[in-house]
């Protein structure tokens, strides 16, 4: 029974990690698994790993749609240009994009965003998977061990009631995606080698004091 039910709530992390919005935290349904389940310390520790793996997998599916479908059929071809500059930028400082995502994947943000963002550019998953996976690994271990805290405030009775959907988780939802659709209309070329931020034909010089 308790095998099935990994089973299970494995095949939803990959599912909740294909989509980018509206889908709750997997650290929260790690957390909720291991306090209801009582798994032990080696349970726990499995299922962290498989979570992982599974959520980098669903993000890495992620980036490949928002590359193959997303910027290959919606995305016009000057934007697809302008975020050209983006890629080539990042691929000369793969360190720094390394300890970007490691870093990023140690929080409890949502990524779904970020990998939406990062597969429009093009850029190879191996300089965001790997990273990403060992951070989401850390940090689920961590939650995963300190399940019964974290259940405490959110219970698989408040999951399925629809709690964590309330406005504020709405609004910020809508927001990420607003952000997403900013991060395409950037002039990557005039932020990085000018610094000046351009949107729709208005410019700002960073290096000039408001």
């Amino acid at each position: 029974m308790i095998f099935l039910a990994s089973i299970a709530v494995i095949i939803i992390i990959f599912v909740i990690n294909v989509i980018p919005f509206f889908m709750p935290p997997t650290w929260m349904l790690i957390s909720v698994v291991g306090f209801n389940f009582h798994l032990g310390s080696w349970g726990l520790a499995i299922l962290s790993v498989f979570a992982a793996i599974a959520s980098s997998s669903g993000r890495a599916v992620l980036a490949l749609f928002a590359d193959k479908i997303l910027r290959t059929k919606f995305i016009k071809s000057a934007t697809r240009e302008n975020l050209g500059v983006l890629k080539q930028y990042v691929e000369k400082r793969q360190a720094l994009t390394f300890t970007f995502f490691l870093s990023y994947a140690f929080s409890p943000l949502p990524s779904g965003q970020l990998f939406l963002a990062y597969g429009l550019t093009d850029l190879k998953l191996r300089l965001a998977i790997l990273p990403f996976f060992i951070g989401r690994l850390t940090s689920y271990l961590f939650w995963a061990f300190t399940s019964s805290a974290v259940s405490h405030y959110f219970s698989v009775s408040s999951l399925m009631s629809g709690a964590f959907f309330s406005v504020y988780f709405v609004l910020g939802q809508i927001f990420t995606i607003y952000l997403v659709y900013v991060f395409t209309k950037i002039d990557w070329r005039a932020l990085l080698e000018e610094r000046k931020l351009r949107f729709i034909k208005k410019a700002v010089n960073l290096d000039k004091k408001a």
